[in-house]
């Protein structure tokens, strides 16, 4: 059964300018992790922005759990969608500890259920030991974990990432790669990665798809 879709999705900057995205359609099964693979200037990081609804598309319509997020008559905001992010630079709050940066996404549950959701992730990451420290203190892979809990805290709808590996190092690189694709599949949560390396695409994602200039 389809969980997510994106029904032939246009998107160009400007008006009368060549479309970045042309009539794209996709199809995810609840669960999946979508690998979506090209060169810069694709439109990759577009179409996240376009699901997350950082960018409204000129037509097309995208659904997550037969919801409609956004076409022609509807345009849900995107801290409405239920959308979590991990992007390359894993944008954690430097003032902020482990554990409050996992905590800054969680508005309107009870104080009790804030203090299980940060121990369910942090154990989910296996950072439990490391809620006290700050972002400065931690290993490049310890930060990319951390963001990763932050972004799935607040249960949402679907995962995106964008470039997660990029400023890492080959050796780091290749040990996160098999640790996230263990994470995803323990929260079975659906997910797209978007990235320009085949090798992070093969390694984590069910299936891939590749787009052309």
């Amino acid at each position: 059964m389809t969980y997510f879709q994106m029904d032939e999705i246009s998107f160009g900057y400007g008006t009368g300018n060549r479309n970045v995205i042309h009539e794209f359609s996709l199809r995810i099964q609840q669960g999946e992790i979508i690998g979506i693979l090209g060169q810069s200037g694709c439109g990759k990081s577009t179409l996240l922005r376009l699901i997350a609804g950082l960018e409204e598309p000129k037509a097309g319509r995208i659904l997550i759990g037969g919801r409609t997020l956004v076409d022609e008559r509807h345009f849900v905001e995107p801290e409405q969608r239920g959308v979590g992010m991990i992007f390359q630079d894993y944008a954690l709050f430097p003032h902020l500890t482990v554990a409050q940066n996992i905590l800054f996404g969680l508005h309107g549950i009870s104080k009790k259920e804030r203090g299980l959701r940060l121990e369910e992730m942090l154990e989910l990451v296996q950072m439990s030991e490391y809620s006290k420290r700050y972002p400065h203190e931690l290993s490049g892979g310890q930060q990319q974990r951390v963001a990763f809990a932050r972004a799935l805290a607040p249960r949402p709808a679907i995962l995106l990432m964008d470039e997660p590996f990029s400023n890492l190092d080959a050796e780091l690189k290749k040990k996160i790669r098999e640790d996230l694709k263990q994470l995803l599949r323990a929260a079975t949560i659906t997910s797209i990665l978007v990235t320009h390396d085949k090798e992070d695409a093969e390694t984590i994602c069910d299936r891939i798809i590749r787009m052309t200039r």
